[in-house]
């Protein structure tokens, strides 16, 4: 039988492209494709995924206009995520450049005391990961440096490095900048600040557990020094000024007030723009092309912290989150799903909704490998089951948040993890110690009817 009979011969491009990006990547950008192949690896399996559904719907027999139709259903959806990455690629690069991290960075340093370095690094990076809402960036910047400062006084890697990957998800959970946060609202027709609200409210207990944990290994693993090399570097390149944390206040104040989080996001951009060329004596071209490429400072020592951001840090999502929803929408339109949602529906009649998200976030982390592609496929599968069963829109989006959000976070070879703990140039020993990942799935289990109380088809339908 010809490969034309079975699949069309055009569906092989993908996994030509794949060859080719292995051949020829390493040649030309052998720097970048070290750092990006887990990423470029996805995309092609995103496209393969694409192509195969289509050409299975063709051979189903739907048209290839009503594919097409099928596909584009969803992206209105990820267009209003897309506009915020717009934003956020934009902040990140401008708030490097302005001193915003590096104000945080450095004060966060200074107040290190010896017994209490590992609650100072969670509370760190919970607060830039509110801020920034994303949890890379903060990996990336504060995570390295907490890591150094760890390494040379000899506090332990693993204890560290778990207590960073907490702190970074606080943020991408349930900031209002988050391109995650804004998913789950898009997808669930939920109100964001709405959803951050009670993501704070779900996150309180763990939290609260969290600082009595790391409260207690900060006084078992206390820092012997405390290196300031990274101090002198930051004072050097930057004018450390109050007028760095006006970027981030407003990021703080404006949601409070309810403005639109994108109008939130371009006044902080704007005001961290202006920081650039006033407070830090950039030019106006500069700040420019930060805006476009990031920030990249020459040092050495700061160029492997605070590089990075721009617009061109966002392709990867801007890529990832269109192709999902073009094959989520093909998925849905043939009914492809119908079994896999059946069996979701016959799990949730007998253990729960919010369990039956749980084993459904692990499988997807596990074969999927994308905390942006689980949360979509969440949506996807099990959304039908809360509609059915009366529960509101807000309960969707939370059980979400609280599972595949922080559940991918865990996944070794998940891109949410795979990539912090690579940047932190740690392994899998850090989990144990990244409470919050788990701490949310399991006290959002036990204290979930006191923030949604069931509301389903006969009162004592399990939630």
């Amino acid at each position: 039988m010809e490969l034309g009979q079975t699949l069309p011969i055009w569906s092989i491009i993908p996994f030509a492209g794949m060859l080719l990006s292995i051949a020829i990547f390493p040649l030309v950008r052998a720097e970048w494709w070290e750092k990006h192949q887990l990423l470029v690896a996805l995309a092609w399996a995103l496209l393969f995924a694409l192509v195969l559904f289509f050409a299975l719907g063709l051979r189903s027999g739907y048209g290839a206009k009503a594919l097409v139709k099928m596909a584009w259903s969803k992206m209105p959806k990820s267009m209003i995520v897309l506009r915020i990455l717009f934003f956020i690629g934009l902040l990140t690069g401008l708030w490097r450049s302005c001193g915003t991290i590096a104000f945080f960075i450095y004060h966060g340093i200074r107040v290190i005391t010896p017994s209490l370095f590992i609650l100072v690094a969670f509370l760190l990076t919970v607060l830039l990961s509110y801020a920034l809402g994303t949890s890379f960036g903060v990996a990336s910047t504060a995570g390295v440096v907490l890591m150094a400062l760890a390494r040379s006084g000899g506090v332990s890697e693993a204890v560290t490095a778990g207590v960073i990957l907490s702190g970074i998800y606080f943020g991408d959970r349930g900031a209002p900048t988050s391109s995650c946060a804004s998913l789950v609202a898009a997808l669930t027709e939920t109100d964001l600040y709405g959803n951050v609200r009670r993501m704070f409210q779900t996150a309180a207990l763990p939290y609260a557990l969290c600082l009595i944990a790391y409260t207690v290994l900060s006084f078992r693993n206390p820092i012997v020094t405390v290196d300031e090399t990274m101090l002198d570097a930051l004072a050097e390149s930057f004018v450390i000024s109050p007028w760095a944390l006006v970027p981030a206040l407003i990021m703080l104040i404006l949601p409070l007030l309810r403005v639109p989080i994108r109008r939130a996001m371009a006044i902080s951009a704007a005001a961290a723009f202006v920081i650039t060329v006033t407070v830090q004596g950039g030019s106006v071209a500069d700040a420019l092309r930060i805006m476009v490429v990031g920030y990249h400072p020459t040092e050495g020592l700061l160029a492997s912290v605070v590089s990075g951001g721009g617009l061109v840090s966002m392709l990867t999502p801007f890529l990832m989150i269109p192709l999902a929803a073009l094959y989520t929408g093909i998925l849905e339109g043939t009914g492809a799903l119908t079994q896999a949602q059946s069996v979701l529906e016959r799990s949730a009649e007998r253990i729960g909704r919010f369990p039956t998200m749980v084993l459904l976030s692990l499988l997807a982390a596990m074969v999927l490998c994308n905390q942006t592609i689980v949360v979509m496929m969440e949506h996807q599968l099990i959304g039908a089951v809360y509609a059915k069963d009366g529960a509101e829109h807000e309960e969707l989006a939370m059980d979400i948040a609280n599972s595949g959000v922080t559940i991918a976070g865990l996944i070794p070879w998940c891109i949410a993890c795979a990539v912090p703990l690579s940047m932190l140039g740690v392994g899998v020993e850090a989990l144990p110690y990244a409470c919050l990942l788990y701490l949310i799935p399991l006290c959002y289990l036990f204290t979930k009817r006191f923030f949604f109380p069931a509301k389903s088809k006969g009162s004592e339908t399990p939630v």
